[in-house]
């Protein structure tokens, strides 16, 4: 189930990249994550095992505070990954919005949670092949689309610590609706100040915004939270993060996008510096890595 949410994850990115040829970025993640929240209300009543009579008690508590503070969080590292995923690679931006698994453990340090040795060799062996993906010869730094998917893997990475806060305090499907639906809110107010709105382009980009509102969004969170009551967290950590793998075969698959050997190079080792952060499991409080 873990290796399906990944390939669902990293399959996205190409659905992401394919709504940019007729939605702007706001609208495309305002219609996404209104449709992944719809796909989690059957779950809420049905699988959750969310009580009829304490449904509006919960819902209350879900929206304020834990989900208005999830869902603003979730906004602006959506928005940065989908305003750069115009200007980089399906592929690149798999990898390098996966640093977030890496940048998890190194930021808990001002939570006063501990790092151990095997996340700064990590953090080491991502940051080389963060260099050899995104920089090349003739420029010294990012491409423009890799510098803002780079600043939302950081706020990814928040979003991680705040659901590590929020999730004992309410249900963790529950409180994934109430984001979704406030980060969909956010976006759709940012599309109709800055972006054009349209019916016509909202139809054409049909098949990317269903797969990453309902699959990626809906059925692939569905899956993990499903999927984590069983596996340990590191285990889990490391089958999730091969979607950056699925994003580059995906990308190459579906939009003919190609890496060369410095950049193929720089994708194994940010590779092996996620799956390197997670070989030893620490005794700490579990942590829901959740990527829409």
């Amino acid at each position: 189930m873990l290796l399906l949410t990944s390939a669902i994850w990293g399959f996205a990115f190409v659905a992401q990249r394919a709504g940019m040829e007729h939605l702007g970025p706001f609208l495309f993640n305002g219609i996404r994550f209104a449709l992944g929240g719809l796909v989690l209300l059957p779950v809420i009543f049905f699988i959750a095992d969310v009580p009829v009579t304490s449904v509006r008690g919960q819902f209350r508590r879900a929206l304020y505070p834990d989900g208005l503070v999830l869902g603003v969080i979730l906004f602006v590292a959506a928005s940065f990954q989908q305003t750069g995923i115009v200007k980089t690679t399906a592929g690149k931006a798999g990898f390098i919005t996966g640093l977030y698994v890496i940048i998890v453990p190194l930021t808990g340090i001002f939570l006063k949670k501990t790092s151990g040795l095997v996340n700064w060799i990590g953090a080491v062996l991502a940051v080389f092949g963060l260099y050899f993906l995104s920089i090349s010869r003739d420029a010294l730094i990012p491409s423009p689309g890799d510098l803002l998917v780079l600043i939302s893997a950081f706020f990814w990475a928040l979003h991680v610590h705040s659901i590590d806060y929020y999730v004992d305090r309410t249900g963790a499907i529950l409180l994934a609706f109430m984001q979704f639906m406030i980060c969909s809110f956010l976006s759709l107010t940012v599309a109709i100040v800055f972006e054009p709105v349209h019916i016509e382009p909202v139809f054409q980009a049909a098949v990317p915004l269903i797969y990453a509102g309902i699959f990626s969004a809906g059925i692939g969170y569905t899956l993990q939270v499903v999927a984590q009551r069983e596996a340990h967290p590191s285990h889990a950590a490391i089958i999730l993060s091969l979607e950056a793998v699925f994003a580059a075969l995906g990308g190459w698959i579906l939009l003919s996008e190609y890496l060369n050997a410095r950049e193929i190079f720089g994708c194994f080792l940010m590779l092996g510096g996620m799956m390197i952060s997670q070989l030893r499991p620490r005794k700490r409080k579990r942590i829901h890595l959740m990527e829409p």
